[in-house]
């Protein structure tokens, strides 16, 4: 079964580099490259840059309804189209190949339509959320779905950790999805629309900024479902979904990458700190730790070395 690959991430990349080891993708389709940094040096997408890896030809179009574009889809005469982050395709594109055009989704459809599922699951403090493949349609992440897997989370899983676990079992996911495909075993679900589904929309710049005004548990979910965190200091590079929840300390920016909800120390202010291991944000009755964060013009750094080079007073302001 001959594949068209779509995408343009890391995500999409990560996925496309271990399905071609069992599936024939035969051409890539991606994002034009753009021009990043001081210098404004052409930057390749990271799909763009397995395609490379693997030999495997790509086509940047600019405009998905260009017709030299759609005839040359054409005669690749591929089976099928599989599509993993990547903008919405015309009917004229989608409709091209004979066993139809495949979308993988980072949630439980029909939660979670929209751009940013990952980030909205862990705002929102779900204790699960999962991965869907299904076929497009005209309308955008509503098409029949193919088959799904669950995922749990913890109460401190964070973008970054549920993006990677999301690699691992997307690839698994799509391999059972591509082999029911080919054989004709597909038994198609029809998603059910109510007026309880949870929206992904795109995260946009005004949600970032913390506000410590709404209850702790909201803040801390805020900060998990925005952070770059992965484990001990390390951190996810290069993903848009990972731009990190700040605020202003003494009106200097501080990004927050990892914090804990735990017990109150002294509350008599709301911030509480001993300016060698901890510095807390108390709440109403627990207190948020802030445990890896990234001041101004600084490199990400754990609390202990934060305090090392900055003396805090419990009368300093956080807005």
């Amino acid at each position: 079964m001959n594949i068209i690959f779509f995408g343009t991430p890391k995500f999409a990349s990560e996925i496309l580099k271990e399905i071609s080891k069992k599936n024939n993708v035969v051409a890539i389709v991606t994002s034009v490259d753009s021009k990043k940094g001081r210098g404004k040096k052409i930057q390749h997408t990271d799909v763009k840059k397995i395609g490379f890896e693997l030999n495997i030809p790509v086509i940047q179009p600019e405009n998905l309804k260009e017709e030299s574009f759609i005839e040359n889809l054409k005669k690749i005469n591929a089976d099928l189209f599989l599509v993993i982050a990547f903008r919405k395709l015309p009917k004229k594109v989608w409709n091209i190949p004979k066993k139809g055009t495949i979308n993988l989704h980072t949630s439980l459809l029909p939660n979670y339509r929209g751009a940013a599922p990952i980030n909205w699951s862990l705002i929102n403090g779900d204790k699960s959320t999962g991965i869907s493949t299904f076929y497009i349609n005209e309308e955008i992440d509503q098409g029949d779905i193919i088959l799904q897997k669950s995922i749990s989370l913890s109460t401190n899983t964070t973008a970054a950790q549920l993006h990677q676990k999301m690699i691992l079992e997307s690839i698994i996911l799509l391999n059972d999805t591509l082999s029911k495909t080919k054989d004709g075993l597909v038994e198609k679900i029809i998603q059910n629309d109510n007026n309880d589904l949870k929206k992904a929309p795109k995260i946009k710049k005004e949600l970032l900024k913390i506000d410590f005004d709404k209850d702790i548990y909201s803040v801390h979910n805020l900060i998990r479902g925005l952070s770059p965190f992965l484990e001990n200091r390390q951190l996810l590079s290069g993903v848009e979904i990972c731009p990190s929840a700040w605020f202003y300390l003494n009106n200097k920016r501080i990004k927050v990458q990892k914090t804990l909800i735990t017990e109150i120390k002294n509350s008599k202010f709301k911030i509480d700190t001993d300016n060698k291991s901890y510095l807390h944000i108390n709440f109403k009755d627990k207190a948020l730790s802030l445990e890896m964060i990234q001041p101004e013009g600084k490199k990400p750094m754990d609390i202990k070395s934060f305090l090392q080079g900055n003396s805090i007073d419990v009368t300093d302001i956080i807005s």
